[in-house]
């Protein structure tokens, strides 16, 4: 397929390139231009740079794919003077994956329809290693039968694609998702900075978490002690991985998402406290794990 790609970061850029690696034709934009031309080097004759979103669309694209950093960003590149939907594009499918409130994306939804497109909302998790080995999981929401149409397409950059619903519950799951996943990481290192200050080795403390009643993946796969695992952001000085300010971009999200309908939220609301005030010390680059950090001396 001819396939339009905007927004070509730590994420975008591997995602662009699963599709060329699939045999798709690309034509990519984005506002920092030496991401584009790494891009178009990259693809060896099977994509080229656009000028402007818009103008992607003089290209015959049949998809156009979009991963920003926030929402105004999205909606910047899709209803801006140059943006996507400026242009003619009746019958294009359009496929956002940046993570935004759901009610942005419905309101990009809707002016899309406007103009006779066809669009997804599918934010992604899975991180940078998902992205770049074409394991990511899609949330998807809008149209049943252009999420069937579209699947083969996603499975190119994706292992897990799930269909969530009505335009923007794609958002929806992301936004839970990930605000359950800051209240976890918060409790596990909470709980490994307290068994390590009693006297307890970290490995043993999270091989029996592990195999007990406490559970989760922040302690299973991404345990925030340093040495518990290998091959995680906490045995590398917590580097890499999902920075802390875009858990707390995510968990923004999900309070104001939460306030619009008056659902009580209130250890998603306490965790975005806490690394707030943990980016406020300067350490909204580092990994979401490091938010240990808080309660050791390490």
């Amino acid at each position: 397929m001819k396939i339009g790609f905007i927004g070509l970061g730590n994420m975008g850029a591997p995602m662009a390139r699963n599709l060329l690696k699939a045999g798709h034709e690309l034509t990519v934009f984005d506002v920092v231009q030496s991401n584009v031309d790494a891009l178009v080097a990259h693809g060896a004759g099977k994509a080229k740079a656009a000028t402007t979103p818009a103008a992607i669309l003089k290209e015959g694209v049949e998809v156009i794919v979009t991963m920003l950093p926030a929402a105004q960003h999205v909606k910047s590149v899709y209803l801006g003077n140059d943006g996507i939907l400026s242009g003619n594009v009746d019958g294009v499918i359009l496929i956002d994956s940046s993570t935004i409130d759901p009610m942005s994306a419905r309101e990009v939804a809707k002016a899309a329809a406007a103009k006779k497109a066809l669009m997804l909302d599918a934010p992604v998790s899975g991180g940078t290693g998902g992205a770049e080995a074409g394991t990511l999981t899609f949330m998807v929401g809008g149209e049943e039968g252009l999420y069937a149409q579209m699947q083969s397409l996603l499975q190119a950059m994706g292992k897990n694609i799930v269909y969530c619903g009505a335009a923007g519950n794609g958002q929806v799951a992301k936004v839970a998702n990930n605000m359950l996943l800051g209240i976890s990481m918060i409790g596990t290192a909470e709980a490994m900075a307290l068994g390590v200050s009693l006297g307890m080795d970290a490995k043993v403390l999270a091989g029996i978490i592990n195999t007990s009643s406490g559970r989760c993946w922040s302690s299973d796969t991404y345990n925030p002690y340093p040495g518990v695992l290998e091959n995680v952001p906490a045995s590398r000085g917590y580097t890499g991985g999902f920075g802390s300010d875009l858990m707390l971009k995510d968990l923004g999200l999900a309070t104001e998402a939460a306030k619009l309908a008056k659902q009580p939220v209130p250890l998603g609301s306490l965790a975005q406290q806490v690394y707030q005030t943990f980016s406020l010390q300067g350490n909204g680059g580092l990994d979401f794990s490091a938010i240990i950090k808080l309660f050791t001396k390490k």
